[in-house]
């Protein structure tokens, strides 16, 4: 076959990762990253003071959001050019963690999609200047339907400010830009107060880890978090048990058997007695060579830790890193062992 040689994807990446190399090796002026890190440093400075300046504004708007919620009625965000994209990210930050919201471009609304807006719903309208012509337009359109309007705007004496009933200021004293044009600071600040918004309603919804994963089912997290135990447990014939009378070179072989790491001890009603594991054979045969021949009570955990089929999985990570250890038994609601997590079997389910 004619023409270019076909080269392999792993090959590929290894030529980028040369080439790369070759690049980062090259002297680039220094300056580059100076001017970049100013950039940054302005806008944390930018940041810093309007975390300074936050007041019991911040505390009507969130109780305002609340209260807009549990009305069941809906949270609508106009903004103008960089603000309306600032706008559709709060939105989506709001969607994910439960908090029915919407974007109404202010053109669009002044043009037939105002009907989007519904009588009691809350406004948060962005305008760094607060004087948008199409803002202001719509501003007494939307204040005619909507429960309040929170604005978010650098200039506190606007027209936008004047109109609504909670102002939240994002003023900047410097633009991170090198021509004071791009807004940078600016910007950042609307962004970076609108996820305080959203982080801090979700607190005060009480809003869980649980129900964010619920918002995201099709995810990695989504898995992560809605897995119960009862779905990655081992169980029946993959279950190793054992009774405390049971030899210990028996208990290794019905290991084995199961290719687990632990078995579980239980008495002679179906109750857990203990744990009897791998490293407790280790620890065993270094002070007896014939611990073999002798009942696996006298080398069990007693009193082992568990944890109930209904809980979730995310629930075993958190045990098992904290309790140092490799092998969790799961209990149903009697107290009763039904199966057993071990750690290897995390990474089988993506949850390690």
């Amino acid at each position: 076959m004619q023409g270019e040689p076909l080269i392999s994807g792993n090959l590929k990446h290894k030529l980028r990762e040369i080439d790369l190399a070759g690049r980062l090796g090259h002297s680039f002026p220094v300056d580059l990253i100076e001017k970049a890190r100013a950039v940054l440093g302005i806008e944390i400075t930018q940041l810093q003071r309007l975390a300074d300046r936050l007041d019991e504004r911040f505390c009507l708007a969130v109780e305002a959001l609340d209260e807009t919620l549990r009305q069941e009625k809906k949270i609508v965000v106009i903004g103008v050019g960089k603000s309306e994209n600032i706008g559709k990210k709060l939105v989506a930050t709001l969607n994910s963690t439960g908090a029915t919201a919407v974007a109404l471009s202010c053109q669009n609304a002044l043009h037939g999609d105002l009907g989007l807006l519904s009588m009691g719903d809350l406004i948060i309208a962005l305008s760094y200047s607060g004087e948008t012509t199409e803002m202001t337009t719509l501003l007494p359109h939307v204040k005619k339907r909507a429960s309040q309007v929170i604005a978010m705007t650098g200039n506190p004496n606007s027209t936008l400010a004047k109109h609504s009933d909670i102002v939240l200021d994002t003023h900047v004293d410097e633009e991170a830009c090198p021509l004071r044009l791009a807004p940078t600071s600016s910007s950042t600040n609307m962004l970076a107060l609108g996820d305080a918004l959203a982080m801090v309603l979700l607190e005060k919804r009480g809003f869980r880890a649980e129900d964010f994963a619920e918002l995201h089912p099709g995810g990695s997290l989504g898995k992560y978090l809605l897995t119960r135990v009862t779905e990655i447990m081992r169980h029946g014939n993959d279950l190793a048990k054992v009774t405390p009378e049971t030899l210990v070179q028996d208990a290794i072989l019905t290991m084995l058997k199961c290719r687990a790491g632990a078995a579980v001890v239980v008495n002679d009603k179906g109750g857990l007695a203990g744990i009897f594991t791998h490293g407790d054979f280790v620890r065993g045969y270094q002070n007896d060579r014939q611990i073999g021949d002798t009942p696996v009570t006298g080398h069990m955990t007693a009193k082992p830790i568990t944890i109930n089929e209904n809980d979730l999985a995310v629930e075993v990570v958190k045990i098992l890193r904290r309790s140092r250890i490799d092998d969790l038994i799961v209990v149903n609601d009697h107290g009763q062992p039904v199966g057993l997590v071990d750690v290897q079997d995390l990474s089988r389910f993506g949850l390690s």
